[in-house]
């Protein structure tokens, strides 16, 4: 096989996961703004992400989130998404919005508190059981913010007890992936804040217990890629929320604020194997103000141009120049691949798949957001409620 040949394939291999939030109302925790057309449940959110996967190609499974996705028969879910070309992704647990969870869920002092938090967690290992799921991802917005407002080590504590019974909870083929957050909504003492801490709790809990990283959950100027590198190496990196930041978590579609970077956290990936493993690579995204399947589609695309750029790294060049100690041409050889312009290669790649070459266009022409907005009327749209 040759270079581009292994290059196109490894493109037309590549899959992204959707997220079911993203295509209801959802943004900032200043104002949702509703848009028509908008998924009242999650049939319908299945619905426009398969529209998603018939234009990019490369986004087959969709992850749900408990209970903004909660339905009575999970099973039948699954049979919806098939239907529709699609499988049913990560099941994402929620233990941040009720009232019960103001000083933390798995972390709390109450131990009442707590069973009602690792109970939810189990009740989404069950889901899923029903839906063919393989992952249960993670985040907790446990933590403190004030100083001696509670035990910091009794509540990693609380956090190890609470992740160990999940995790015997899990099937063979089952995974728990770890997210982490450096602030907010607790501002003094998260209780996961960094992948050093999610890579401790999942290196104690055992093979199946992954970290995920957040592109936008760091701290300004934070090297990601050295992150993603060294998660690889020890193979302990479960998968990716993909989004874009400027200043802080601002859930932005991926590679809006810093393409560059997207790209070198990608050849980390490509370079550490990532690519054809099983890291999972999701977008997790806020569509406040664009349209929503649009921004989606155009969110996929972005990591096509990261990976397809991360792909055409001259390895060997580099290695050498590595070698020699020859530093500028060493950033000569990646920067040479991240200028490449892919765009001709992916419309190519694209029409070898039988898709059209333009996806945003394709979408544009097919009628799709004119059709909801008609149909969809009634009802109560989707959305998380901020």
């Amino acid at each position: 096989m040759t270079e581009l040949a292994a290059v196109k394939a490894a493109l037309k291999t590549q899959a992204v996961e959707t997220p079911s939030w993203a295509y209801g109302n959802s943004g900032t925790r200043f104002k949702v703004f509703a848009q028509q057309g908008v998924p009242r449940d999650p049939r319908e959110k299945l619905d426009d992400a398969a529209k998603v996967h018939e234009f990019t190609g490369v986004a087959p499974t969709v992850a749900l989130h408990i209970p903004w996705d909660k339905v009575g028969d999970y099973a039948a879910l699954a049979r919806h998404a098939e239907d529709r070309g699609l499988r049913l992704g990560a099941i994402n647990s929620n233990t941040f919005q009720d009232d019960d969870y103001r000083l933390g869920s798995v972390c709390h002092p109450d131990a009442a508190v707590r069973r009602k938090a690792v109970d939810h967690l189990l009740e989404c290992v069950d889901i899923m059981d029903a839906t063919g799921s393989k992952d249960l991802k993670l985040w907790f917005a446990d933590g403190t913010n004030y100083p001696g407002q509670d035990d910091i080590r009794a509540r990693q504590d609380r956090l190890a007890e609470a992740l160990a019974e999940v995790y015997e909870r899990l099937g063979d083929d089952q995974r728990m992936l770890l997210e982490y957050k450096l602030f907010e909504p607790a501002f003094y003492a998260t209780d996961v804040p960094d992948w050093g801490t999610a890579y401790a709790h999942c290196l104690k809990l055992g093979p199946k217990a992954r970290v995920v990283v957040d592109t936008g959950h760091h701290a300004p100027g934070t090297n990601i890629e050295f992150i993603v590198a060294t998660l690889l190496r020890e193979e302990k990196l479960g998968g990716f929320d993909f989004n874009s930041r400027f200043y802080a978590d601002d859930d932005l579609m991926v590679g809006a604020a810093d393409p560059f970077q997207l790209f070198r956290i990608m050849y980390e990936v490509v370079r550490g194997g990532g690519l054809s493993g099983d890291v999972a690579f999701m977008l997790d995204q806020c569509h406040n103000v664009e349209s929503k399947i649009p921004a989606i589609i155009r969110s996929v695309m972005n990591v096509q141009e990261a990976t397809a750029k991360a792909l055409l790294v001259d390895r060997s060049a580099l290695d050498e120049a590595q070698r020699a100690g020859d530093v500028l041409g060493a950033n000569a050889v990646l920067m040479d691949a991240f200028s490449t312009d892919v765009r001709p290669l992916l419309r190519q790649v694209r029409e070898e798949m039988g898709l059209d070459p333009d996806p945003m266009g394709a979408y544009a022409r097919s009628g799709w957001a004119g059709k909801i907005v008609a149909e969809r009327v009634g009802g109560e749209q989707a959305g998380w409620g901020a």
